[in-house]
């Protein structure tokens, strides 16, 4: 294994303490229980309150600040943060108008998200991500993964709380993007969790993995290296067949790496990925091109498809200022 690492167990100790210095500008980590907030709250607005295992990043962390998220939990490397972190997160950014939970389906995180909803004293409701067309059931998860739609209903309702909607107004919001909103992924090589020390998985130099999880989990098939074009084809295929999208539908593409893929490659797949979407009369109205929700140094890439309309594309255009992603200001 080779890693920039000192010691295993100080792994997430560590880098989240040099998160926090490089960006405290932007954002506060709490140590005991450990999450990190966003700096300047406002007052009288909807906080909204994410959380993963580690290895993910920038999700979720690096989506606290103006416009996203509020707060954050990580937990360990490809682990659930615990019921305890996520309730104190709740507790130091409610500033009275409640707090919604965006939680990633994955049995943990559903689980212990769960469970501090129950407990917690703030007012709050959930929103659950299930954007992963892949499959439908796995050790992980009962029924579709949450994986890279995340950042996009993180960022969507991030605005629409900046705005000043209420905690109805914004939950509803969130499960109407995910409902709006499809991903799929593959994987060229697995990752090796640094408590483990080994890869994830095995895979031939030749083979991906079609449809992989956020965490190595396995996707639809395991097949042959293709040309960028055919990979393209069938996660859109996939995507499009769940969304079934009108022709002309505006829609915004994220093509996501995994954590070890170059941005020159990542290009050209959302290069695929353009000419696959206007012949078939589907227009790319927002791109954006990134790792953005990784998985340590897999090499592989996600596409997400987000069938936006007036509202939601006036969200996302609106100002984000977050260690991960920034504009408008």
């Amino acid at each position: 294994m080779k890693k920039f690492i000192n010691r295993v167990d100080d792994f997430l100790t560590e880098s989240l303490a040099g998160f926090a210095a490089a960006h405290g500008d932007l954002v506060v980590l709490n140590s005991d229980p450990v999450f990190v907030r966003r700096r300047d709250l406002k007052p009288g607005k909807v906080a909204l309150v994410s959380g993963g295992g580690s290895g993910h990043e920038p999700l979720h962390s690096g989506f606290v600040g103006y416009g996203m998220l509020d707060a954050a939990c990580p937990g360990q490397v490809f682990t659930s943060p615990t019921p305890d972190q996520m309730m104190a997160a709740a507790k130091a950014v409610d500033t009275g108008q409640g707090v919604l939970f965006i939680v990633k389906n994955y049995s943990g995180d559903v689980m212990n998200f769960e469970m501090a909803s129950e407990m917690s004293e703030v007012q709050n409701a959930m929103v659950l991500i299930n954007d992963d067309v892949a499959v439908e059931n796995s050790s992980y998860t009962t029924g579709r993964r949450g994986v890279a739609g995340t950042l996009i209903v993180e960022k969507l309702v991030g605005s629409m709380a900046e705005s000043g909607a209420n905690l109805d107004a914004c939950k509803a919001f969130g499960e109407r993007i995910n409902k709006r909103t499809a991903s799929m992924g593959v994987a060229f090589t697995s990752c090796t969790v640094p408590a483990a020390g080994t890869s994830t998985f095995k895979i031939g130099d030749d083979e991906i993995e079609v449809g992989v999880g956020i965490h190595g989990e396995p996707g639809r098939r395991r097949a042959r290296m293709a040309a960028a074009d055919a990979i393209a084809g069938e996660l859109l295929t996939a995507i499009v067949d769940d969304l079934k999208p009108q022709a002309g539908a505006q829609l915004l593409v994220l093509v996501n790496g995994l954590g070890g893929t170059p941005l020159g490659e990542l290009y050209l797949l959302f290069n695929s990925t353009r000419l696959w979407l206007q012949q078939r009369d589907l227009h790319v109205a927002r791109p954006l091109v990134g790792s953005l929700t990784t998985s340590l140094e897999m090499a592989g890439a996600s596409i997400t498809l987000c069938v936006l309309d007036d509202e939601m594309t006036a969200h996302w255009d609106s100002p984000v200022h977050a260690p991960g992603l920034r504009w408008g200001m």
